[in-house]
């Protein structure tokens, strides 16, 4: 498969643009001037799209006799049906634009993934509510990966948003050309990142592509994505690293001297410990790869899950 700068949506906010109802922006220098050199962003501003001004009024989900609505917060005007029309076929555009994930601004009464506030009554608001606009894209795109641009100060959050963001783009890419073989072929690239999120969604995609021959190919392709995607929306964890590391230091333990071996085994011990980050095991396991020219282990996605320069795996 090509290598290719996969396509994200993004709050417009966040990339410096003045569009917020002050007429600010919420620009990040991570997204513009680190993740921006490996994707293309999409800018979507939800408020400014439906016809809303800057400087504007700020505008508050509000719940009405357990209906929410988005509502100005002075003048109390109705946008909920707009914003609903809107983004119904705004998400329509996205969805013919291959997007392979969305960047959300958090607190947004249009763009908010979660906790975003709601009124109700003269008490304080409650913290469950989603944005409009957000609420749209989610529903009718559940498999992409989404997050709120303040998640994404979590390393681990933002390791696994991204590895699902380049995932979902070879997922993309393969959709574009399948084939039974191809199936088989992307399933054995993946089998241990998909080991580092979840066994159980492993073991399911594997009887998938059993059948692949046997049943109606596009139910079979829509059925594999849609587990491939929730597989990795399980978090990895240190134990679960240990294991793949194992794993693949399996396939290839009788290829190396006596201290080439303890050589990984004390690496991986020392990740195992919090000790060292993911990235010296994996760049330890690599050089073998290489020098014992092991092909299968060297084919696995696990490997390299997106570009190095983003580091995604530097962190304890």
């Amino acid at each position: 498969m090509t290598q290719s700068r996969p396509q994200i949506g993004i709050s417009s906010c966040l990339l410096g643009e003045k569009v917020r109802y002050d007429g600010g922006h919420k620009r990040q220098e991570y997204i513009m001037h680190t993740l921006g050199q490996f994707v293309e962003w999409v800018r979507v501003c939800p408020e400014i799209e439906v016809g809303m001004g800057v400087p504007r009024e700020s505008v508050r989900l509000v719940d009405a006799d357990g209906t929410v609505s988005l509502v100005g917060a002075r003048s109390g005007t109705d946008w909920t049906t707009r914003m609903q029309r809107y983004g119904k076929r705004r998400v329509r555009e996205l969805g013919r634009l291959d997007l392979c994930g969305f960047v959300l601004k958090k607190d947004s009464p249009s763009c908010g993934m979660e906790r975003v506030r709601v009124y109700a009554g003269s008490g304080q608001p409650r913290r469950d509510g989603r944005g409009a606009f957000a609420e749209e894209l989610m529903r009718a795109m559940p498999l992409l990966p989404v997050e709120e641009e303040g998640r994404l100060t979590n390393p681990k959050l933002r390791e696994n948003f991204l590895e699902r963001v380049f995932a979902y783009d070879r997922w993309r890419q393969f959709r574009a050309r399948p084939s039974p073989a191809g199936l088989v072929a992307f399933h054995a690239r993946h089998k241990m990142l998909l080991l580092s999120h979840s066994d159980p969604h492993l073991r399911r995609l594997g009887r998938i592509v059993a059948t692949a021959d046997k049943r109606n190919l596009a139910a079979v392709y829509d059925s594999y994505g849609e587990v491939f995607m929730t597989a990795l929306q399980v978090q990895s964890t240190v134990k679960k690293n240990v294991n793949v590391l194992q794993h693949i230091i399996g396939f290839f333990t009788d290829d190396l001297s006596d201290a080439e071996r303890a050589e990984l085994h004390d690496v991986v011990g020392d990740y195992h410990r919090g000790l060292v980050p993911l990235v010296v095991p994996i760049t330890l396991v690599r050089h073998y790869v290489r020098k014992h020219e092991v092909a299968y282990i060297g084919d696995q996605v696990y490997l390299n899950p997106h570009p190095k320069e983003l580091m995604l795996r530097n962190h304890a």
